[in-house]
């Protein structure tokens, strides 16, 4: 699931109030205005965060210093746009991934944000990629309940027309420009956010499209940043971090609550916002012994644009997909003769293809994603002993070496490293 965190954040900075000016006398001249008020909200970030896990997650020094982790995460990820975010002269800045690990990004998805003024006039273009998915999501405040992160419209990049070299080129306003006959989309007048979500399947050879964008109906330069906007923007940066870290950072532990340990249900993401139009979630929290395994069982849809399936910690940060077998998409799924996919969640690798490494963790959540499919099961679970597993699976299920299983996750390191994320 896409969490539109940074939409989150973007929409405190649009709230928070002009502040006034800095102090002029001398004794204060040193002070930066806000500064400590800025350090102080995060000093009581932690003590948010904690008071929403379980006893037993609290005293857990691990989980502490995790928890501290997703701190300087949100921080990162709230910084950047604080920073750079300018709705004149926009740019898609990093919004999620392996670093910023915030709401479980998807291990298939670049992630990136614009922030953007209601009602301008902007020009994208680029050269179009061959990635499954390609969109920009059009974020804004939901008229209805306004604290909502809502998705106005989504935009297809693959469905832009191209030239000779593969390029596209299309305007994003409220009404087509007089004249104008290229490519153009209609700029929702709630939107002050786009988000882009890259999906890339075969990550060694599906190529992202790139992308840049303008404002047309304001100047090319930028000015000095005015006192009050920085400011404002300090201001409002401590809002931005606690939604951000604070949101989700109990998911994992509500699951366990409900008793969805083991076995998986859907996952209602309505009362989030920012999820990508056509894609449906399940998910559950896995409690495995070192020697035990979980195997997820469904039947693959017989359409489908792309489905995948990660793991996440127990504050619902993605496990380390880089440097560790534990993501699975379509296009890396065995898919057995009978139609039905099995994928195997254990500490110790089974020797199987279908393998998701719990990477240490001995607590988590699977969460799996169908999407534009023709139908969406939520999968089945069977709990065994990590020695009967290569037993209980068909006879015909492809099996991995030590070896193989030390290149494959080589391999997948290189090719995501040499995706855009920055």
């Amino acid at each position: 699931m896409a969490i539109a965190l940074a939409a989150l954040a973007g929409k405190a900075w649009a709230q928070a109030p002009v502040a006034p000016a800095p102090p002029a006398n001398a004794a204060q001249a040193n002070e930066i205005a806000g500064w400590n008020t800025f350090t102080d909200r995060l000093r009581d970030l932690r003590g948010k965060m904690m008071a929403r896990l379980p006893a037993d997650m609290q005293r857990d020094p691990q989980i502490q210093q995790e928890v501290a982790r997703l701190m300087l995460e949100s921080l990162a990820a709230a910084s950047i746009g604080a920073v750079s975010h300018d709705p004149d002269r926009p740019v898609f800045l990093p919004s999620l991934n392996l670093t910023l690990n915030i709401g479980q990004p998807n291990a298939d998805t670049t992630y990136k944000q614009a922030r953007i003024a209601p009602g301008g006039t902007y020009r994208l273009r680029g050269g179009k990629g061959n990635v499954r998915i390609a969109r920009i999501g059009q974020l804004g405040a939901d008229p209805s309940t306004p604290a909502r992160i809502s998705v106005r419209d989504y935009n297809d990049i693959n469905a832009l027309p191209a030239d000779a070299e593969g390029n596209y080129d299309v305007i994003l306003s409220p009404q087509r420009p007089a004249g104008y006959t290229g490519a153009w989309w209609r700029l929702d007048p709630q939107t002050s956010e786009l988000l882009l979500r890259l999906v890339a399947a075969d990550w060694a050879r599906e190529r992202d499209p790139t992308i840049s964008i303008e404002r047309l109906d304001a100047p090319a330069t930028k000015p000095r940043v005015p006192t009050e906007v920085l400011q404002t923007r300090l201001g409002a940066l401590p809002d931005a971090v606690d939604r951000m870290a604070i949101l989700l950072v109990d998911h994992a532990a509500k699951l366990v609550t409900e008793g969805y340990v083991n076995r998986m249900k859907v996952f209602d993401v309505s009362q989030i916002g920012g999820q990508l139009t056509g894609q449906f979630y399940y998910e559950g929290a896995y409690d495995l012994a070192d020697d035990e395994a979980l195997i997820v069982e469904a039947k693959v849809p017989d359409k489908c644009l792309y489905y995948s399936m990660i793991l996440t910690n127990m504050i619902y940060e993605t496990t380390d997909w880089y440097n560790n077998h534990s993501s699975l998409n379509d296009s890396q799924l065995h898919v057995d003769d009978d139609g039905m996919l099995r994928v195997v969640v254990s500490a110790r690798d089974p020797g199987v293809a279908n393998w998701l490494d719990t990477s240490g963790n001995d607590r988590g959540v699977i969460q799996g994603r169908w999407t534009e499919c023709s139908a969406q099961p939520v999968p089945a679970t069977r709990k065994v002993k990590i020695d009967q597993v290569t037993r209980t699976l068909p006879a015909d299920t492809p099996r991995v070496s030590p070896k193989q299983r030390e290149q494959r996750v080589r391999d997948r390191r290189a090719a995501l490293q040499r995706r855009n994320l920055w």
